[in-house]
């Protein structure tokens, strides 16, 4: 009996075999430590197959693009609000709620690249899309001087009813990302919402805001004198992150900002 031990740089292979006199081996152990390089090269494969294509133009994606082709990410029209304090976003919210901080990554309109990104995030299953458009804001936040001390990133909640017809909530993957980059807890048990309501999508603003008791605080002691970023997929009017903060500054001493993939501007 002998045992083979292969080191490589990225994967481990252990190789236990027994020798018998009619020369008949037998593997008795077999484990594979996966990691990046092996999935990696699974991935090639997957990918010669059934190469994976960008969501916004539908071409396929070159070697190392995620979600969105170079191409289509060059033109996504992007907000800058992350270093520019009293931006468009946070003006939004003057004299309606107090918000520390305030960004969206993009500019969403009718027609233009976002909103085809977020409808195949929303509508389509392309969950993947929250990963890429929450590890780019995440990086810009991070190297921004604004937005130093968050100590946890929030949802904002759907239903329990409108995700499971989703299949999942399209912010959570989202915020995941940037919390990982930031550092930071990312918590879904405390705000949630109560009330299931069609889509607000078609709603003017004075229906929006037509929002008591929408949203509720479970396990409030977690965020007790903390700085939350309050994330969202898309700000219009504003109400419903107004409607999360009226639930959230029920918790002594919180201090939130907010964060979105888009803005209507």
């Amino acid at each position: 009996m002998f045992t083979f031990l292969i080191n490589r740089n990225l994967y481990n292979v252990k190789i236990l075999i027994y020798c018998a006199k009619d020369e008949i081996f037998c593997l008795q152990e077999l484990n594979y430590l996966i990691n990046s390089y092996m999935r990696c090269k699974i991935s090639d494969i997957i990918q010669l197959f059934f190469p994976e294509t960008c969501v916004i133009c539908e071409n396929t994606l070159a070697y190392g693009e995620i979600s969105v082709c170079l191409s289509c990410s060059s033109v996504l029209p992007c907000t800058l609000f992350t270093s520019e304090p009293e931006n468009q976003l946070e003006k939004n919210f003057f004299g309606r709620i107090p918000i520390i901080e305030g960004t969206a990554l993009l500019y969403y309109q009718v027609g233009n690249p976002t909103q085809k990104l977020l409808h195949q995030l929303k509508y389509k299953g392309r969950e993947e899309v929250g990963t890429f458009l929450g590890n780019w804001l995440g990086e810009v936040i991070k190297q921004s001087a604004r937005f130093k001390e968050i100590e946890a990133v929030i949802p904002v909640p759907l239903h329990l009813k409108k995700e499971r017809q989703r299949g999942y909530n399209q912010v959570s993957e989202f915020g995941r990302c940037i919390s990982l980059i930031l550092g930071v807890p990312f918590i879904e048990n405390v705000l949630i919402r109560n009330v299931f309501k069609e889509s607000q999508t078609k709603k003017d603003r004075i229906h929006r805001l037509i929002s008591d008791g929408l949203y509720a605080v479970e396990n409030s002691a977690v965020l007790k004198d903390k700085h939350i970023l309050l994330l969202d997929d898309v700000i219009t009017s504003g109400a419903t992150i107004e409607a999360c903060c009226q639930a959230l500054y029920q918790i002594p001493g919180i201090k939130i900002s907010v964060a979105a993939m888009a803005y209507t501007g």
